[in-house]
């Protein structure tokens, strides 16, 4: 079969140009394949011309337009002249239309270049330090505005002289604000009117290790003389003798401060107050808390029903266990001491990474535990971090803790050791190691 246009075959060509010809003259104008893209009617072109008919070649084979010295007929067909004498392949290399393909400057994309990671990484950082820092200080705004700084201590008259360290008179009040009926029954907190101390502490922080001492509710204590925190009037002390947390009762925290100073000798720097509601709230935001319980105890009054070993307790039973005293022999001095313990305990876990890193549990905790919280005017979130801080680190056997040392009872009131009371404020005022032990 002649594959040749018209009747051609490769040995009447004779010597023409792009056979290893010589001559450097192309080839006379001959028929060429037309690229079209239909079929045009009997005896014209696709573009409605007249022209020769298309050879034979089979179905599917439009006619080809005849090229003249290298150059097509004009008009319409120049646009498909194109790239046929330079044997330059039409569309993009990966098989598509529309750009020219890898010898065309003006249509081929280049490679894309790698990622600059390094930039990437450090507009990461900035974003992240900068989210980070935002949070940061509106966090701190948020919880400086929500601190309750209602006790003013520059009402307190008389005071002894500023030691080494930190000294925050730390106050469980039975205040129950705030408590619907059926909260004070679960709860059993009662309906008592006004608010009465049930746990008073003084935690010590200083370079020597952190100490947590427990006033117990019933010492015996003189009330001395103090300007009323309301009235502004000065009452005279008469020597006095009631348990120490009636001078809460009688005038509040002022005048609780102003008792333990008078009959310490040791100044209280910073004053914190939480109320029934609040403290089962901070237990509850943190998940509970978990604790050991060297020997299971039951107490009607305060809802009590406990077993020996590690449980973890919720609000409500955090509660109870703190205000049972009922169900011991030693009364208010076991009860202090599980004070100490639980408290200790719930500062390690309101400053794990669990809570501190967990913002579902980090702002529940943070907003239960500031809402709830009463402190002097010159407190600050600092002050109290370092607070929690310094329980945690006593919890954790940095630290000592014990109730004030006791040498007998009077009336029903427990009597303060005074000689080791005395040794134990100077080791305090010193910010040295504490060596005196307590009951």
């Amino acid at each position: 079969m002649n594959d040749w246009p018209e009747g051609w075959s490769g040995d009447n060509r004779g010597d023409r140009y792009g056979r290893g010809s010589a001559n450097p003259q192309p080839e006379s104008a001959r028929v060429m394949r037309q690229v079209g893209r239909g079929r045009g009617a009997p005896g014209h072109d696709a573009y409605g011309s007249q022209g020769p008919s298309a050879p034979p070649y089979g179905s599917g084979v439009p006619q080809q337009p005849s090229y003249v010295n290298g150059q097509g007929h004009g008009g319409d067909y120049d646009q498909y002249d194109s790239g046929y004498n330079t044997g330059q392949v039409y569309g993009s290399p990966g098989g598509g239309g529309g750009h020219g393909g890898p010898g065309d400057p003006g249509g081929a994309r280049g490679p894309r270049p790698a990622p600059n990671w390094r930039k990437r990484i450090k507009w990461t950082a900035i974003v992240v330090i900068t989210v980070l820092v935002v949070t940061t200080v509106g966090t701190y705004f948020w919880a400086d505005s929500k601190l309750h700084r209602d006790v003013d201590l520059s009402k307190v008259i008389d005071r002894p002289d500023q030691g080494d360290g930190t000294n925050y008179l730390i106050v469980g009040s039975d205040s129950r604000a705030g408590l619907s009926s059926e909260q004070k029954k679960q709860l059993h907190t009662g309906s008592a009117e006004g608010k009465r101390t049930d746990s008073m502490m003084i935690l010590h922080t200083g370079g020597n290790g952190d100490t947590l001492i427990s006033l117990p509710r019933d010492s015996d204590v003189e009330i001395p003389s103090f300007v009323g925190s309301e009235s502004g009037k000065t009452y005279k002390g008469t020597g006095r003798h009631v348990k120490l947390n009636a001078a809460y009762a009688e005038d509040g925290p002022e005048l609780l401060v102003r008792t333990v100073e008078f009959n310490t000798g040791l100044r209280i720097d910073h004053y914190v107050e939480i109320g029934f509601a609040g403290f089962a709230s901070i237990v509850d935001a943190v998940g509970g808390v978990e604790i050991n319980i060297d020997k299971g105890f039951k107490d009607k009054y305060s809802g009590a029903d406990f077993k020996a070993g590690k449980q973890t307790l919720n609000g409500d039973q955090a509660l109870a266990f703190v205000r049972t005293r009922h169900a011991f022999a030693a009364s208010d001095l076991q009860r202090t001491k599980n004070q100490q313990k639980f408290l200790a305990a719930l500062a390690h876990q309101v400053a794990t990474p669990g809570t501190v890193l967990n913002p579902f549990k980090l702002y529940p905790t943070l907003g239960a535990g500031l809402d709830s919280l009463i402190v002097d005017k010159d407190m600050g979130l600092y002050d109290l971090g370092s607070m929690f801080f310094a329980m945690k680190g006593v919890n954790g056997g940095d630290g000592t803790s014990l109730n004030m040392p006791i040498s007998g009872s009077t009336g029903g009131n427990l009597v303060w050791d005074k000689a080791k009371v005395k040794q134990l404020v100077q080791e305090l005022n010193n910010d040295e190691k504490v060596t005196v032990t307590g009951n």
